[in-house]
């Protein structure tokens, strides 16, 4: 079992930046690749960005690409995702998830999920 937790979200002015953190539970985290997913009211849960198991290699969904970075701290059993240059357009809700593969961009291919942590971004 992984019990995830993410945190720093908040409100922050277009242009800005936040850095998210998923901190799990669970020794067994470390074998898990991890996901960023995001929900903004009446859409779907859309897929953000993952990262394999060791933090070797990463994925982004193409409107993040060259503004997020996904990064984790096995050592410290959290995972990151650094948000920059943040338009109206990236405020949601955003989970991290664990399982599947980084390659993994559906919802359902991961496991174990966390609560959730408001991002929003005002014009």
């Amino acid at each position: 079992q992984v019990q995830l937790v993410e945190s720093g979200g908040g409100l922050v002015q277009a242009g800005g930046s936040l850095r998210l953190s998923c901190a799990a539970s669970g020794r067994t985290f470390s074998n898990y690749a991890v996901g960023w997913f995001r929900q903004a009211p009446v859409k779907e849960r859309e897929f953000v960005a993952a990262i394999s198991w060791s933090g070797g290699s990463t994925n982004y969904a193409d409107r993040v690409k060259g503004r997020f970075t996904i990064s984790r701290d096995n050592a410290k059993n959290t995972v990151y995702l650094q948000m920059n240059s943040l338009t109206p357009e990236d405020t949601a809700v955003y989970y991290c998830a664990a399982g599947g593969s980084y390659r993994s961009s559906k919802p359902t291919e991961y496991n174990y999920w966390g609560q959730g942590t408001q991002v929003t971004v005002s014009s």
